[in-house]
């Protein structure tokens, strides 16, 4: 994904579990379709599938086990041609029916050809693909972890860290909600060496409102996400 790409590639991944990675990975891409040709890009080995999230996963389109046959130099119209669409936002998500891995180089071909066409590439990492080297983190021109401040996510964003730093990609902190005993976003800084590119409070109506109306909204997590697509688009923070 390294050359003639046009896409900016943003990888986001979970400092634990439960904080909301995949919802964040969303709408950031959400925000990002509003100014550019975007794609969410399920790379969770271990989860049900974004399109779970989305409430796609009724929708016709091609999800990763349909692209087994698309390796080589693969046409990136064509992969887009074939996804589903969240709004003006593209979607390749695993199948929670079909949960066989993808071959390495077929993903690699895929996610070639789609940084090829687009403006934007939203990867939703898998934390243990991350910890053990298999993400494509050096493709990436930004990483953002997502965490809330207590002793768990800064475990989970110490494991996280060598291989952040390994990828030369800038990576920080989008933290949510306030931790326990008296924990803040600047200790979780302070603890793991990252920056805190976005805090803000729990969404605590996220769920309920997805049901209502769909994931989005106006809520914190729909104002975390803009705060970084306006870093990214900005050229802010080493971008």
């Amino acid at each position: 994904m390294e050359h003639a790409r046009s896409a900016t590639v943003v990888g986001v991944v979970g400092a634990g579990g439960g904080v909301g990675a995949s919802t964040f990975a969303a709408l950031l891409a959400r925000r990002l379709s509003r100014g550019t040709a975007t794609a969410l890009v399920d790379l969770d080995p271990a989860a049900a599938g974004v399109d779970v999230v989305l409430g796609l996963e009724d929708v016709d389109g091609a999800r990763w086990p349909d692209l087994r046959g698309a390796g080589g130099d693969v046409p990136g119209a064509d992969v887009l041609a074939l996804l589903p669409r969240w709004g003006a936002c593209a979607v390749l998500s695993a199948d929670r029916t079909r949960p066989e891995p993808v071959d390495a180089g077929v993903r690699v071909d895929v996610l070639h050809a789609l940084a090829r066409t687009l403006g934007a590439l939203v990867l939703d990492l898998g934390r243990g693909s991350v910890v053990e080297g298999d993400a494509p983190l050096p493709a990436c021109d930004a990483v953002v972890v997502v965490a809330r401040p207590d002793l768990r996510c800064v475990a989970g964003t110490l494991a996280l860290r060598p291989r952040l730093a390994a990828s030369g990609a800038p990576h920080g902190l989008v933290v949510r909600g306030g931790g326990p005993a008296g924990l803040a976003a600047a200790d979780l800084a302070d603890a793991t060496g990252l920056d805190v590119w976005y805090t803000g409070r729990d969404d605590r109506a996220l769920a309920a409102r997805a049901e209502r109306v769909g994931l989005g909204g106006r809520g914190p997590a729909t104002r975390a996400a803009e705060a970084v697509a306006r870093r990214l688009t900005s050229g802010g923070g080493g971008w």
